[in-house]
């Protein structure tokens, strides 16, 4: 019974596929026989049309279209919206609709303004992964059908066994048969995936010569056996696998055409013996442009088409007379040399392809947000997985890529070359300190880089398929004085060709070949260098005898924050976009004057703006790099930590008693508070304490008995630019935390004083202040250079943020010192507040915390560390809270957007600030401001739930 059913779906299917062609059979013939001669002749032109030229050229192709019937058009420079404004209006005119072709190698960016740029082949070259470059010609065939083009006139199977090749070069996957025939049936089979004909090009093969057939005809001199083995391996390849069509090139090849300088575009030797007899090639035929010189200067217009056409093409492309081709065509028919049968093989052949594209049902093309649909942010995902998989490292000494132990490092940067490095250096530059080192002299700048332990140095040049990537004597005595003083790491944003003047390699450290200059090169260059990202492509050239095919090395990934776009990690841009509507209004309506924002996912910064001003007065806007007071964070970013290796180094456990740790606790009514108790907040501790109302003298103003104008020994404590307090005064805070009066009830009750404590604790346990553990257990080791205490030591003050005109105690604008008045009287470093940061360092220790106590490489404690502090111990009982860290509400107030998991966890910050992490969801979300400035006492920024409103936001964006 099964196999009678197969055979009947079977016999179902076959039925209509056979009523299917009989359709399209039907409607090919009855368009032909309405044919004219003229107009099947009509059919076999392509001719160039533009969207940047003047009404005059339009209206020559109006004519083309109305007189001569022309069958299709291939579009050169201008920009999408022209063009198919333009498309529309010859298709209007047209009988039977037109064939649109582009050469879009590389994308319509190729020859379209407002348009996406994918790599070069030779880039692509480099990529193991083919599924990626199967998913970029779907992405091309998309953005063509969308523009109404049937052909894009790649893809370039040229093998480029000659460098000097002045046409070919990047535009080839490279010098080996296989490497090119996999990847252009890979990008083949994307294309025609979304209904849009690939055209491989140049046959029989243009990768040896050294000429350009745009000027001359080149000549290429490899016997027939070699031709047949190697450039037509790619062709060979591709037909089996169902391309559509293939381009003719204009070449000299005396072992295949026999008549002396007559071009393969034109050898019936070739296009019909060849092409179509010996490979078996069904599909259409172009000739390559023929106004090429390669071909216009053997024969001229008119003559050079029919004689392209009596070769076996079926489509003549860029015909420079068409009237006149047509009488000569009219004239070969009338002599017998052309024949009935010989036009209807092409034109037949040509309507089936119109059919096949869904021509016999045109529709013109939608020019409503047109733009928009050509660069969708899913491009972009996908460039960045494309470079990731194609830079290449091809030395690596002492595996000196990834850098890891960025602690012990100082890095220099120096740029050579004449194009825009800025992207790379600030993408250095978020991972750690890298200095950029100028100077128009070796020699100085040679003494400048001495007291650097190593040096990147960026080749970088225009980024053009065609552009001159060679380096010169200079550039080449540069790097290799630089390498040879000190450890190097070349990247080259390039061509691969650019290495071949270095004859040897010995004094670099690490060859990186990133292949191009642009953001995206730069970006993902960065994120290889320092390990977020590991090498995976493989060298698609040789170099010399220094490289060969297939070179490349694979780095370590150390998991630290990349960067990407949304769609990498499975998010929306557009629904995460929302977030900027958020901030503007929160900053419109006066919540916050500026704020920086982060969204993290899988190990990936997608989102990362900054938004207002320091202060309303609207001068010095926000920028990433800026500091703000973090608040209440400081629990997390660093006290928190501290304590956890505290615990995993068994100093401490969760029923360790105060008195153990404080022993000035022993005689007082918080003796047996457990750590357990006062990390969740159940230690019936008071929330916090106003330290400085007892500072104050009956004025209001800080006492003299307190405080001083100016630094003295005796009054060591800076709170502000211009106040000292008692260097004595710490003692007393620790007496009035441990007079105070506890809680009549053991529940959870938010307190500061569990951390100020914590802060004592450890600095007596370690010998060391907080501000220092901070920094020797975690900030060196994460590169978050922006984290710290008592900013103004570090950096100046114009980039940070201020945080109130303080009008009841310091009497200043505070700015670059704590907000917190108990923090700034404890010198500035506290365990619950103190420490400022930017955006970015915070999700460096979020990501750290999501990763379970791992970051670069480096192991700060271990993953049950991290589920211990984690854990939420008395949820039960209403308590929400982890160690340390605040959790998820389990009624409907709290610090979330209510979307979140019960895994997850963070903090919030009086500043308006707030960082969470979601390991289910792997989402890290920072939200850094100064909601506090110009004043403190109104918070709208929580009134109005911002920052939650955010959250859902990202919650929202998630699509995988």
């Amino acid at each position: 019974m099964r196999h009678i059913l197969t055979f009947l779906l079977l016999s179902q299917f076959i039925s209509a596929q056979n009523k299917s062609t009989l359709i399209q059979e039907k409607w090919v013939d009855s368009v032909y026989n309405q044919f004219s001669f003229e107009e099947k002749v009509g059919q076999l032109f392509m001719v160039a049309a533009y969207s940047n030229k003047n009404e005059a050229h339009n209206k020559s192709i109006d004519e083309l279209i109305s007189k001569y019937k022309i069958g299709g058009l291939i579009f050169f420079q201008g920009g999408p919206v022209r063009q198919a404004k333009l498309t529309n209006r010859y298709q209007s005119q047209s009988k039977v609709p037109l064939f649109v072709g582009i050469d879009a190698e590389w994308g319509l960016s190729m020859r379209l303004d407002s348009t996406y740029r994918y790599p070069w082949n030779m880039t692509l070259g480099a990529v193991q992964d083919l599924s990626l470059i199967e998913k970029m010609g779907q992405q091309m065939g998309q953005q063509s059908k969308r523009m109404g083009i049937h052909f894009n006139f790649a893809p370039v199977v040229d093998i480029n066994t000659n460098p000097n090749n002045p046409i070919i070069g990047n535009r080839s996957f490279g010098e080996d048969k296989f490497n090119v025939a996999e990847r252009a049936v890979a990008l083949m089979k994307g294309f025609q995936s979304e209904g849009l004909f690939a055209t491989a090009k140049h046959f029989p093969g243009h990768g040896d010569t050294s000429s350009d057939s745009h000027h001359t005809l080149p000549v290429v001199k490899f016997d027939k056996k070699r031709i047949n083995d190697v450039e037509l391996y790619p062709y060979k390849e591709l037909i089996k696998n169902g391309l559509s069509s293939i381009m003719v090139a204009h070449l000299d090849i005396p072992s295949l055409e026999p008549r002396k300088g007559y071009p393969t575009s034109i050898s019936y030797n070739v296009v019909t013996d060849i092409l179509q007899n010996d490979l078996g090639f069904k599909g259409l035929i172009f000739t390559d442009a023929l106004n090429m010189k390669g071909a216009s200067n053997f024969k001229q217009p008119g003559d050079i088409d029919l004689e392209a056409f009596l070769a076996g093409n079926d489509i003549l492309l860029f015909a420079e007379n068409v009237p006149l081709a047509v009488e000569k065509f009219k004239l070969a028919f009338k002599e017998g040399k052309l024949s009935e049968e010989r036009i209807a093989f092409s034109v037949k052949k040509i309507l089936n392809y119109k059919y096949k594209t869904g021509l016999n049902n045109y529709k013109s093309i939608d020019i409503n947000n047109l733009v928009e649909d050509l660069n969708k942010p899913e491009f972009d995902a996908l460039n960045f997985d494309l470079y990731e998989n194609a830079i290449t490292i091809l030395t690596n000494k002492d595996k000196i890529v990834p850098i890891k132990k960025i602690e012990k490092e100082k890095i220099a940067y120096v740029s050579i070359g004449n194009d825009y490095s800025d992207t790379f250096v600030k993408s250095l530059n978020k991972y750690t300190e890298v200095t950029e080192i100028k100077s128009d002299d070796l020699d100085e700048l040679l003494v400048l880089l001495e007291n650097y332990t190593k040096v990147i140095v960026g080749y970088h040049k225009a980024d053009g398929a065609w552009k001159n990537h060679d380096l010169s004597f200079k550039e080449l005595l540069w790097i290799d004085r630089i390498a040879k003083q000190k450890k190097t790491i070349v990247t080259f944003f390039t061509k691969p060709y650019s290495l071949l003047n270095i004859k040897n390699f010995s004094a670099i450290e690490s060859v990186v070949l990133a292949y191009q200059n642009n953001d995206i090169a730069q970006i993902t260059a960065a994120d290889i260098i320092f390990g977020s990202k590991s090498a995976k492509g493989k060298l698609p050239v040789s170099i010399n005898d220094n490289f060969e095919v297939n070179d490349g090395i694979v780095t370590q990934n150390l998991n630290r924050l990349a960067f990407g776009v949304p769609e990498n990690v499975g998010m929306s841009s557009k629904t995460l976009a929302k977030i900027d509507s958020i901030a503007n209004y929160a900053i419109l309506n006066k919540m916050t004057p500026g704020a920086q924002i982060i969204v993290a996912r899988k190990g990936v910064v997608v989102y990362q703006k900054s938004f207002g001003y320091m202060t309303y007065e609207n001068k010095d806007k926000v920028e990433n790099t800026n500091l703000y007071d973090v608040a209440s964070l400081t629990k997390i970013l660093s006290t928190l930590p501290n304590l956890m290796v505290q615990y995993e180094k068994g100093k401490i456990k969760l029923d360790t008693k105060l008195s153990t740790m404080l022993p000035i606790f022993k005689k007082t009514n918080k003796a047996n508070i457990t750590f357990l108790d006062l990390l969740t907040h159940q230690a019936r501790l008071k929330p916090w304490e106003p330290f400085y109302k007892a500072t104050l003298n009956s004025a209001g103003f800080p006492a003299e008995k307190y405080y001083r104008k100016t630094y003295t020994d005796e009054f060591s404590i800076q709170v502000s630019e211009n106040l000292f307090l008692r260097k004595d005064y710490n003692d007393t805070i620790m007496k009035v935390i441990a007079d105070s009066e506890l809680l009549p009830k053991k529940e959870y009750k938010y307190s500061d004083f569990s951390f100020i404590l914590m802060k004592e604790y450890l600095e007596r346990i370690t010998s060391k202040t907080l501000d220092e553990l901070a920094d020797d257990n975690f900030y060196s080791f994460l590169g978050t250079r922006s984290m710290t205490y008592n900013p103004l030591r570090k950096f100046d003050m114009r980039y940070i943020a201020p945080t109130e005109i303080d009008n009841y105690y310091r009497y200043t604008k505070v700015q670059g010192y704590v907000h917190d008045m108990g923090a700034a009287m404890q010198g500035g470093v506290s365990g619950h507040a103190g420490l400022f940061s930017n955006a970015l360092d915070v999700a460096k220790m979020m990501q750290m915390f999501l990763q379970k106590g791992t970051y670069g490489g480096h192991e700060f404690f271990s993953e049950e560390t991290m589920d211990v502090f984690n854990r939420c111990y008395f949820c039960k009982e209403g308590n929400r809270r982890g160690l340390g860290f605040d959790k998820p509400q389990l009624g409907e107030a709290g610090p979330t957007c209510g979307c979140v998991s019960l895994t997850s966890f963070g903090h919030t910050g009086f500043t308006g600030t707030m960082a969470w992490t979601d390991p289910e969801k792997e989402i890290v979300y920072i939200f850094l401001s100064n909601r506090t400035y110009p004043e403190a006492k109104t918070n709208n920024l929580s009134k109005n739930n911002i920052r939650e409103k955010i959250q859902k936001v990202i919650y929202e964006a998630i699509i995988e």
